[in-house]
């Protein structure tokens, strides 16, 4: 079996409260179970949720970002867009085997980048998405240009070409945080703190969107400010699939 990956267009799924886009359903078989070591067998299937973690609006268009995971394994990342406010959704990058988005960011309607990492026992592989092009294409930019465990914790641009973010190390006690920063849009990044401590998280950016957990109603809520509240545009189901093994083939 094979999950859907490129620029997939996501069905419009119809609730009480509006329109709900959903991603496109997990498709988990025997290579997830086999890949992730997951115990989920055909008369008990392991449920797949969708976790959105940022909104980021840029260009007339929308960004979410996310993964795809067990309650046991992270399966895919997810990066989601939208021109037309949250009507239709497409998905302008495939989903990245076992890894983790969260914190986007754009400086103008055509630059932007995703931060993300490979999930395991420890986050592995801290990276970037990046693109130039207001979202139509993405990149993979690695922070480091050798193997390493670390997660970005925060980042900002200021420009097209500088920027920092910071990556927590974890399994580094002494050099847990390290700061860093770039002078070419995120294509190479240079160390120029090191501390056991975080550093101070940068303020938030002013945005009028917002992505939130309804846990009652078990969806994810993309909301917009309007006239000082909180309006739902549309949701997303946080159960999106299951992995279970592969239906035998019946030969003909």
């Amino acid at each position: 079996m094979r999950h859907l990956t490129g620029l997939v267009a996501l069905a419009i799924l119809g609730a009480q409260d509006g329109p709900r886009p959903g991603v496109a359903p997990a498709v988990c078989g025997n290579a997830e179970l086999t890949e992730f070591g997951l115990d989920c067998p055909a008369e008990e299937p392991c449920p797949v949720y969708l976790e959105l973690s940022a909104v980021e609006a840029a260009g007339g268009k929308l960004f979410l970002t996310g993964n795809l995971h067990t309650e046991a394994a992270t399966l895919w990342s997810v990066l989601l867009a939208s021109e037309d406010e949250g009507k239709t959704w497409s998905e302008p990058h495939e989903r990245i085997r076992g890894a983790a988005l969260d914190l986007i960011q754009f400086v103008d309607s055509e630059t932007g980048w995703v931060a993300g990492q490979t999930v395991g026992a420890l986050p592995k592989e801290p990276f970037l998405l990046k693109t130039t092009d207001g979202g139509k294409s993405w990149r993979r930019v690695p922070v480091y240009e050798e193997f390493s465990y670390g997660t970005v914790d925060q980042f900002r641009f200021e420009s097209k070409t500088h920027g920092w973010l910071v990556v927590d190390k974890r399994g580094l006690p002494n050099e847990r945080f390290q700061r860093m920063e770039t002078m070419t849009g995120g294509d190479s990044w240079m160390i120029r703190e090191m501390g056991s401590k975080p550093f101070p998280a940068a303020r938030p950016r002013a945005s009028d969107w917002r992505v939130r957990v309804d846990a009652g109603a078990k969806v994810h809520r993309v909301e917009k400010r309007v006239d000082g509240r909180w309006a739902v545009v549309t949701s997303f189901p946080v159960r999106d699939g299951e992995c279970k093994p592969d239906a035998p083939q019946v030969n003909q």
